[in-house]
């Protein structure tokens, strides 16, 4: 059974994952990302982190938060790590630079909520 008092710390895994990832989206181009294996996995690394700790909150945590789809987030890391061989490089980029900052505001508002 998962424990409430551990989603802040999950929330501070996402938020670490979140703030990761843009800060090297911005080092980084698209062309670099997608032909280096090494970036380019450690991008999907982040992305996968993000998942699993959507993944490890409580049920109850994400139903009384309804604003983000938690289980297009978690069905991204299931796509990410099992299905590693079929990891399109743009499907990614997109999620870094579109979906990553709507989410990171959400991100932050609950991190704090549960760090009172």
């Amino acid at each position: 059974m998962r424990e409430r008092i551990k989603d802040v710390g999950r929330l501070k895994h996402i938020l670490d994952a979140i703030n990761t990832l843009m800060e090297q989206k911005e080092r980084y181009t698209f062309d670099v990302v997608a032909t280096d294996p090494i970036l380019f996995y450690g991008f999907v690394k982040h992305v996968e982190i993000i998942g699993e700790a959507v993944y490890m909150l409580t049920k109850e945590f994400r139903a009384e938060h309804t604003e983000v789809d938690w289980d297009v987030i978690e069905g991204m890391r299931h796509v990410l790590v099992h299905g590693y061989y079929q990891i399109r490089p743009r499907q990614l980029w997109n999620t870094i630079e579109q979906d990553i900052p709507v989410l990171k505001p959400y991100i932050e508002a609950y991190y704090l909520e549960l760090s009172k």
